[in-house]
């Protein structure tokens, strides 16, 4: 039988957002709206074989820094490709640089941001259920996150950003901003949206977060 439970992991060694809170627990109010109980940590211990069976999904959310051990990543890295499923929620890309492997299932990495400011996103893939309730270009205030390399031909791209509408961003006419990745038999989902608390009471992104997480737990 299917795990009817979620692991949220929040384990920051870098920066901590302090909208973690909020993100919980908005990601706990979406998973009992489909029958689902939550799981949050911070103790990277649980990431072994036998522990991580026990979940439907493990949901990164704005986890920072290098956060597990060998072994640990190693069970995680197995757990994916045998079918498990991943969702990366915005400072996910800046976690485990010392892990090669890491980049494959977030996707790209993160290497800087100007100040948060609004801008305008476009949904490029609206047949995923975390774009296809979303209206096609809206206005949102966040992080806008650069990456070290642009993921389109590794992943699948459903948002970008029009990096003429703020300033400082670094990728140009080409920015994705969310995506899906293929995990062996496993499968991810990340958004580089959800910088701010109040974010996680945003109609627009509540409707994108809550399409991701269902993409990954049903």
């Amino acid at each position: 039988m299917t795990s009817s439970t979620v692991l949220v992991f929040t384990r920051t060694t870098g920066y901590r957002h302090d909208s973690i809170p909020a993100g919980v627990e908005a990601v706990r109010a979406l998973a009992a709206d489909d029958g689902l109980s939550v799981d949050h940590t911070e103790d990277p211990s649980v990431f072994t074989a036998d522990r991580l069976r026990g979940y439907r999904a493990v949901v990164w959310l704005s986890a920072s820094g290098n956060i597990l051990d060998e072994d640990q990543r190693r069970a995680f890295g197995d757990w994916l490709a045998s079918g498990g499923t991943y969702a990366g929620i915005h400072a996910a890309s800046t976690a485990e640089r010392a892990w090669p492997e890491y980049e494959q299932i977030v996707g790209a990495r993160f290497t800087q941001h100007p100040p948060v400011q609004t801008a305008t996103v476009h949904v490029e893939d609206a047949a995923h259920p975390s774009t296809t309730d979303l209206p096609s270009v809206w206005e949102h205030t966040d992080e806008w996150y650069d990456f070290e390399v642009n993921p389109r031909g590794r992943v699948r791209v459903l948002l970008t950003v029009d990096e003429s509408t703020y300033d400082g961003g670094q990728m140009g006419q080409d920015h994705p901003l969310a995506w899906t990745t293929e995990l062996g038999s496993g499968r991810g989902w990340y958004t580089a949206l959800g910088h701010g608390s109040e974010l996680y009471e945003d109609p627009t992104f509540l409707t994108h977060l809550r399409g991701g997480l269902r993409s990954i737990w049903h």
